[in-house]
């Protein structure tokens, strides 16, 4: 075997260690990294210590629209737009960096993500195919995720119109109490529409 194939395939088992830790399934391993199904299953089983999961990937554009994961799904591919943008690693070394960069900000206790790594990565497809769009805030201006096609005039957020539910968790569900005041905000109505501002404009801060 060649020098050369053989460095191409320890960056391809370092890109799939990399995803498998962020929490990438299967199927998306098999679609991204060129190694056989059996090795990354191989891989899975030693980094994770368990098989991959089964069952389909999320296909509903529909979860995102809920008032706590629009947050968080929003503050992502706010990130990813601008790593998109600025960063010339190509797409899914954007999608890896963003994802890095959205569990840093969002600061929530392990085993606590909102936004899974196959819901950042599903939602992406889905913005690229047209089935979501961003729409811009009128109150704070910030940008969310939206369903394609729905009116962008007058559009107020979730984080300036919260649910009257917004926030209040079964005592068994609810999480860990969050470390930095910011994270605290998000998690909370209420919030004033400069800090929404600051959240969804996190993405900008890496520049």
């Amino acid at each position: 075997m060649s020098q050369k194939s053989v460095l191409a395939e320890v960056k391809q088992v370092q890109l799939a260690v990399e995803l498998i830790l962020l929490g990438a399934r299967l199927q998306f391993l098999e679609a991204e990294v060129g190694l056989s199904r059996e090795r990354l299953i191989r891989l899975y089983k030693e980094i994770k210590g368990a098989s991959p999961p089964k069952g389909l990937l999320p296909f509903s554009a529909d979860w995102y629209m809920t008032w706590l994961a629009n947050i968080h799904s929003s503050m992502f591919y706010n990130i990813y737009c601008f790593m998109r943008t600025h960063d010339d690693g190509g797409d899914l070394q954007a999608l890896i960096k963003s994802y890095r960069l959205y569990l840093e900000q969002a600061d929530l206790p392990e085993g606590n993500v909102v936004l899974d790594f196959t819901r950042a990565y599903t939602m992406v497809r889905f913005f690229d195919s047209g089935m979501l769009q961003l729409n811009s805030c009128c109150r704070c201006n910030g940008e969310f995720v939206a369903h394609a096609y729905d009116d962008k005039h007058d559009y107020v957020c979730v984080l300036c119109r919260p649910p009257s539910r917004a926030g209040k968790v079964r005592n068994s569900d609810k999480p860990a109490q969050p470390r930095r005041t910011a994270r605290r905000a998000l998690g909370r109505p209420g919030l004033t529409a400069g800090l929404a501002g600051v959240a969804l404009g996190c993405a900008a801060a890496v520049g």
